[in-house]
């Protein structure tokens, strides 16, 4: 009896052998993920956007971002022994300075000739005049001449010429009058008011001199006021000089002078005190290590500010290079890490960003730009932290939110308030309102299809802001708030509702290029292409009605197929639209735009026939360019088909073929161009698309026949490999067959046979049936490929 043969164990080296072999697949799919280009450009991009953003931080990290009048939500001494100017006692030592100055006055030499020239030359005008009667009567009255000043100065006079000694007389009272400044009223108050007490006077350009106190101004002062009580006394002072007989008059004359001999300069006034101003010495102040710069809670003043941002300028210079290049790259290092995170979260589940390096780029050049305009606008204004730490993020979240998907958008949100809390040194309460400010973004943003999302996003998340703002103060200021506490709260609160409003104003306004610097369509973009009044479905309807027809329940049933498993109706609706705008060019040669018995493909060769029936994705996909349809549009028009058989015109050459004993032609030949779906969307439209042309063809369209010719079809083209390229799961192509089913029955449902008189009437056939090409022939069982 034969001996059974044992089975046997893998022994431990073939399993071995297969472990290696495991192992060596799993290096190989990773060296071959790493060598793509997909990774080759994240690397790069990741790379450089740490650069970047560690650049910004370093510059940030010198920043004070402190305002005066803000509650100090931390308490900050001294790192290192700091030596500072009190600016304050600087200033006032400086504007005693200025003070101190003398004030200038320059001497107006016209004044000065005019009164002593009159002086000089007057006993020589009155040399031949006998009596007092003879002299002039103005002459008379400016000098209050009498007949014994008359006789007096007459002897002043040798052979028609004034005397030696007259001269003499006359120039000692110029020396005088020079030292006396005959001052404007108002000058002459101003001195008295005002140190300093002594005035500089400017007689001749370069020539300067000192007065005394003024305290001389009263009563024995060098100073006279113009038309004050002192300048008669002054007056008879100067004309001391003279002999007794003439010294009223000259009184009298100096008396009647109407002009200040002296007038003030204000320009050389100016440069004088601002020059002693300059000379005096900063006033330092010496803080040692440990001295409180501020304490929590304590609102801040200009000194409290300048102290601690000149601390920590000397604390990170007194770091050193090994100290402070470790502060530098410990922080690069925190930005590398919310990088390579988000770079992960990236490639695990943004299949779209990360299969398009511009897309990559874009989003790193946003986020950048965002905590640039964060950190500069917090220096520039610290008083509007609340701002700049909520409104960069928000708006990075809203431009995301609209061009990708809501979780993208909530990572994105998240990472860049974390970034702009590291560049910042900003508590962890900012964090959590900016994360707040995030989730109510994305929450109001989940379908932009009007112009009131934006809106209603920015008042929702202002509100929210503005909310979780006051519930954030607690954490920040001591218990319990005062007066300022509770105003700072508000205004923090005020302003991050402006924040959130203002990036809702400014994403409506850049919308538009939005749209095309990330390459997307919007809600509202598709529902304007929606509108039957477009100029392309204008078009449509005009030269192909029928295939219009078919777009318009392709559309319809595919609509409720992606809401089912939820995908983008929106945009599968619209792409549902377009897809088949290439048949204008040829309208005739479609089923559906021919009459009842009319096929124009019954004279052409097969192949002839499939040129022009595969054509109608090459024109659709010219027209979509020329008409400037979104990009996401084309994919509708060049995938709906991917690259199925057109069946009919195979078969027909097929059998041309074996009647001629010609070569028989190959599938190859005969199918679609491509490319296969790669979204679901299109996955959907290119099912709807075949069964909304094959269920015209049941002659009885009952609900299981319907269900039945659906499955079919979807099976028909996901063994066909049509689904390889596109997310799509064997559950969701389930659901989309139901529901497409149930559309269909809907549409087919059963109708109430009314009487028809004496002659029944037979059913005529449907000249729109959608089978690309042939207009009858087919049997119910037959699904046409072509859709």
């Amino acid at each position: 009896m034969a001996k059974e043969p044992s089975k046997t164990l893998p022994t431990t080296t073939t399993r071995r052998t297969g472990v290696r072999r495991v192992i060596g697949r799993e290096r190989a799919e990773w060296r071959a993920h790493l060598g793509s280009p997909e990774v080759l450009w994240g690397v790069c991009i990741t790379f450089l956007f740490v650069l970047l953003a560690g650049v910004i931080s370093y510059v940030a990290m010198g920043q004070v971002r402190l305002a005066p009048g803000r509650i100090a939500t931390e308490t900050r001494v001294m790192r290192s022994q700091v030596v500072i100017e009190d600016e304050r006692a600087t200033q006032r030592a400086r504007e005693s300075a200025r003070l101190r100055t003398p004030r200038v006055y320059a001497l107006d030499k016209g004044v000065l000739t005019e009164v002593l020239a009159s002086i000089e030359n007057l006993p020589a005008a009155l040399a031949g005049v006998e009596s007092i009667e003879g002299v002039e009567p103005t002459l008379r009255e400016q000098f209050a001449l009498t007949p014994e000043a008359l006789a007096a100065l007459k002897t002043q006079v040798e052979n028609g010429e004034v005397t030696p000694a007259w001269r003499a007389r006359v120039a000692r009272l110029a020396e005088a009058l020079a030292l006396r400044p005959l001052l404007a009223s108002d000058a002459y108050q101003r001195e008295l008011a005002t140190p300093p007490d002594v005035l500089l006077l400017i007689r001749d350009p370069g020539e300067e001199a000192g007065l005394s106190e003024r305290t001389e101004l009263v009563g024995q002062a060098r100073a006279i006021s113009l038309g004050g009580n002192e300048l008669a006394t002054a007056a008879a002072e100067l004309a001391s000089g003279f002999a007794p007989a003439i010294r009223p008059a000259i009184a009298a004359r100096l008396e009647g002078l109407s002009r200040p001999t002296y007038a003030f300069d204000p320009g050389r006034t100016a440069e004088d005190q601002e020059s002693a101003a300059r000379l005096v010495e900063p006033v330092m102040t010496l803080f040692p290590r440990g001295t409180t710069i501020f304490t929590r809670g304590e609102a801040l003043d200009a000194d409290d500010i300048a102290l601690a941002a000149e601390e920590q300028r000397l604390h990170l210079s007194e770091l050193g290079p090994l100290w402070g290049t470790v502060a530098r790259f410990g922080r690069i290092g925190v930005i590398g890490a919310i990088a390579l995170a988000l770079a992960g979260y990236v490639w695990l589940f943004c299949a779209r960003i990360r299969r398009n390096p511009a897309r990559m780029a874009a989003l790193g050049g946003l986020m950048l730009s965002a905590l640039a305009a964060a950190v500069w606008g917090v220096a520039a204004q610290p008083s509007l932290i609340a701002v700049g730490a909520v409104a960069p993020t928000l708006f990075v979240t809203v431009i995301v939110s609209i061009a990708y998907t809501p979780r993208t958008a909530l990572a994105f949100g998240v990472a860049q308030g974390v970034l702009t809390a590291v560049a910042l040194d900003l508590p962890v309460v900012w964090v959590a309102v900016a994360a707040v400010g995030v989730g109510f973004a994305v929450w109001q943003l989940g379908d932009v299809r009007e112009r009131d999302s934006l809106i209603r996003m920015g008042v929702v998340t202002a509100l929210g802001l503005a909310g979780a703002t006051v519930l954030a103060a607690p954490a920040q200021l001591p218990l319990p708030l005062t007066f300022e506490g509770v105003r700072q709260v508000l205004w923090d609160a005020g302003m991050a509702a402006f924040g959130a409003l203002s990036v809702a104003g400014v994403a409506l306004f850049i919308l538009p290029s939005v749209e095309r610097l990330f390459d997307i369509t919007t809600g509202m973009t598709l529902i304007e292409l929606r509108d039957p009044k477009e100029p392309l479905l204008r078009r449509l309807q005009q030269k192909a009605p029928g295939t219009y027809n078919h777009s318009l329940n392709v559309a319809s049933l595919a609509e409720s197929a992606a809401d089912a498993i939820g995908a983008d109706s929106l945009l599968t609706y619209v792409g549902a639209l377009y897809h088949d705008i290439g048949k204008m060019n040829k309208p005739d040669y479609f089923v559906e735009n021919q009459p009842a018995g009319f096929n124009r493909h019954d004279k052409l060769s097969p192949a002839m026939s499939l040129l022009l029936i595969i054509g109608h994705v090459k024109d659709g996909m010219e027209m979509a360019r020329e008409a400037a349809l979104p990009r996401r549009l084309h994919h509708f028009i060049e995938a709906h088909h991917g690259t199925t058989l057109v069946e009919f015109f195979y078969r027909r050459a097929k059998e041309q073929a074996a009647q001629e004993g010609a070569e028989a032609p190959t599938e190859t030949d005969y199918r679609y161009p491509g490319p296969k779906p790669r979204t679901k969307e299109v996955a959907i439209l290119m099912i709807c698309d075949a069964v909304e042309s094959a269920a015209r063809t049941l002659s009885d369209p009952t609900p299981s026949r319907i269900d039945q010719l659906v499955r079919e079809i979807a099976t028909r083209r996901l063994m066909d490999g049509q689904f390889d390229e596109c997310d799509l799961t064997l559950r969701e192509i389930g659901i989309i067959v139901e529901k497409v089913s149930a559309a269909l029955a809907a549409i087919y449902h059963g109708r109430i046979a009314y009487p028809a008189g004496k002659e029944e009437k037979k059913p005529v056939k449907d000249p729109q049936r959608n089978d690309d090409a042939v207009g009858g022939g087919v049997k119910p069982e037959r699904v046409p490929a072509a859709g």
